[in-house]
């Protein structure tokens, strides 16, 4: 059984180390993050973090930011991060995860969600359109990661 709650600060290090398991250059175009790295940050902070319990146990997360710190930008939330425990993939929990993300910047008073996913990663982009999001723009050859070119899609839900 899977359940979504808001993340507490004594989940820093399981996120922490989450992100350690499930970075690849797939998922991300900068470099893995040093071990040690804490989690919540002055960017990042527990409230803005959605955590997916499978059987207990921390599974995954979603990270919901405010985009532009101006006030012509705030009916807009980013999807600023996702990952899900590789041992607990297609179990359905990254959607789960979206839709959670996507009800609480409605909660917050957004009226647009909004994300960026590499051109690449066809797995991530799936369940972004299943949970409503489209394309809606897409930056050519924006990155180079392990020798290839990668674009970077910009994608997003409309929650007016």
């Amino acid at each position: 059984m899977t359940t979504i709650r808001v993340a507490r600060a004594g989940d820093e290090a399981l996120l922490a180390k989450l992100d350690e398991l499930t970075w690849t250059s797939l998922m991300s175009p900068a470099p893995p993050p040093p071990p040690g790295t804490p989690f919540f940050d002055e960017g990042t902070r527990p409230e803005d973090v959605l955590v997916a319990e499978h059987d207990g146990a921390v599974a995954g997360y979603v990270r919901l930011a405010e985009g532009f710190a101006i006030p012509a930008h705030r009916h807009v939330r980013v999807i600023g991060g996702l990952a899900v425990d590789p041992d607990r993939r297609r179990l359905g929990i990254a959607r789960r995860l979206v839709d959670a993300a996507v009800a609480e910047a409605r909660r917050r008073g957004a009226r647009k969600v909004t994300l960026r996913v590499l051109g690449h990663n066809t797995a991530a982009r799936r369940v972004y359109e299943v949970c409503g999001f489209v394309v809606e723009g897409v930056l050519r050859a924006e990155f180079r990661v392990d020798g290839t070119d990668v674009d970077d899609v910009l994608m997003a839900r409309s929650l007016a």
